[in-house]
């Protein structure tokens, strides 16, 4: 393989490439475990570009199984190992994935989920079928596939979307790929430290800069103190984190704060939510002028970007439109707006189409405007020099530590008990997560049902980030007299009663 990886098994054989705590791989035993798998998957007559789904907790397999996939050919579906057997079910069908690379935890619901699948654990029947396989480079130029996201549903079901090639920078060939990934300049040549679960976007690309030969430390679970120590002892240049992760810092203590050299650090993108102006001036004050905010979507990329110096200048901005984009203001008309007025974000990509929907073409009609601009889902506005400030959201989506969940799922499911007429599942603010799931709920006639029940109701059918902290019972009507869910009156309504009870 001529490759980052394999340059590296031979010039620093014996380096660590990457780490989760519990196994360390040198660059010479990653290389040879990838060719393994690789080998294993081609010998396997899986067509080029047909979708494995990689079910994964963070840790040193999950990405070798991601790097497998990619330079296999075939395109990977990150699935949330977070999710029930009938949640991973819906998307292993939809996705057409027959093929399943996943942990020994994750075995039985992969095979639960999908009783007709191929599933491969690590830890597991995969570790002898990769003794078998052989260690020898496969081609280069094998054409990389884009890999299949599964993105939170307004309807109930997550709908998957493919990457663009700004954050999957495919080329023709994995050696095109390496050579993409190499020269992006948001690439870090020192250890990335992932920290976000592996089935969101923003990790995986930590992930794959490893093909570029940037070494790895993977953190099984977030932990802000371990965060700290992790950075110190493996010099730590560059990671990724969302907004919630700096308020689990800055929770620290300032005494233990202060115990942690964080000074390897270079580059810290932040994503996901709107970042809190007094939690990033306050990061910015700790970790020096290295933050980056992103901002953007997994269908249509990063569309700004903005820096600590130019965000000190602009508090409150996410940045310009990044060249490629063309980012303007529209109100539901769809006409264009001036600066300073608030409307729908909407952005176009200057070159190839729109993002997709897969198999949802009236999804795909509905999330476009005739120009071609894709409606991103926030409401903000441009100032006079371009600089792009959310105010709100358009949708029902609910941001609960940079995790993009939409109700409807939750909805459905409480619906589903008998102790419920009618419910509406808003997002609430919450200190540490930014918002949380609060459910008002209308219960039906002559029932009687707790909150710790329908919590538990919820919780036996979804994976749990998506179930209600709290239940709000209410007598009152949730629907408009259009039999709409007004979420945004509800949202306002609930904040007035617990300002009042405060």
């Amino acid at each position: 393989m001529a490759h980052g990886i394999a340059d590296r098994a031979q010039s620093d054989p014996d380096a660590i490439a990457i780490s989760d705590g519990g196994v360390e791989l040198s660059w010479r035993q990653l290389n040879q475990r990838l060719n393994r798998l690789v080998n294993l998957l081609l010998s396997l007559d899986i067509p080029a570009g047909e979708r494995i789904a990689v079910l994964g907790e963070n840790s040193a397999h999950t990405a070798v199984a991601h790097l497998g996939v990619t330079y296999a050919g075939a395109s990977a579906v990150p699935v949330n190992y977070h999710l029930t057997a009938d949640e991973v079910g819906y998307i292993l069908a939809d996705a057409n994935a027959r093929t399943v690379l996943c942990s020994a935890r994750a075995a039985d619901t992969a095979r639960a989920a999908a009783p007709d699948a191929r599933v491969l654990a690590w830890g597991d029947n995969l570790e002898e079928l990769l003794a078998e396989s052989s260690v020898s480079e496969p081609s280069a130029r094998i054409a990389p596939a884009k890999p299949l996201y599964y993105t939170s549903g307004t309807t109930g079901r997550p709908k998957g979307v493919r990457l663009p090639d700004q954050m999957f920078p495919a080329g023709r060939s994995i050696a095109e790929m390496v050579a993409n990934i190499a020269a992006s300049p948001m690439r870090s040549a020192g250890r990335h430290l992932v920290v976000a679960p592996m089935h969101h976007t923003g990790p995986l690309v930590g992930v794959r800069s490893m093909m570029a030969g940037t070494p790895v430390v993977v953190l099984p679970k977030f932990d802000a103190e371990q965060t700290l120590a992790v950075i110190e002892t493996h010099r730590v240049e560059a990671t990724m984190m969302v907004p919630t992760h700096f308020s689990r810092l800055l929770a620290l203590p300032a005494e233990l704060r202060g115990r942690y050299d964080v000074s390897s650090l270079r580059s810290v993108v932040h994503t996901g939510a709107a970042c809190p102006v007094p939690v990033k001036r306050a990061m910015i004050d700790w970790f020096g002028p290295i933050l980056n905010e992103a901002y953007g979507s997994t269908e249509i990329g990063t569309l700004t970007m903005i820096g600590s110096a130019e965000w000190l200048e602009h508090p409150g901005s996410v940045g310009r439109a990044l060249p490629g984009y063309e980012l303007t203001i529209r109100d539901e008309s769809g006409a264009a707006l001036g600066p300073g007025a608030e409307g729908l974000v909407c952005a176009r990509p200057l070159s190839g189409p729109g993002p997709s929907y897969h198999g949802d073409p009236e999804k795909t009609r509905r999330s476009h405007l005739g120009d071609g601009s894709f409606i991103v889902g926030e409401i903000g506005y441009l100032d006079d020099d371009g600089y792009l400030y959310l105010t709100d959201r358009a949708s029902d989506l609910v941001v609960s530590g940079g995790v993009n969940v939409y109700p409807a799922e939750s909805e459905a499911v409480l619906r589903t008990h008998p102790g419920v007429a009618d419910v509406a599942v808003i997002g609430v603010p919450h200190d540490d997560l930014g918002e949380q799931l609060c459910a008002l709920v209308q219960p039906a006639a002559d029932t009687q049902v707790s909150a710790d029940e329908l919590v538990a109701w919820t919780r036996d059918r979804l994976a749990h980030y998506k179930c209600p902290n709290i239940i709000e019972f209410t007598e009152g009507e949730i629907r408009t007299a259009m039999g709409k869910l007004d979420k945004r009156r509800l949202r306002r309504e609930h904040l007035e009663r617990a300002a009042a009870r405060s």
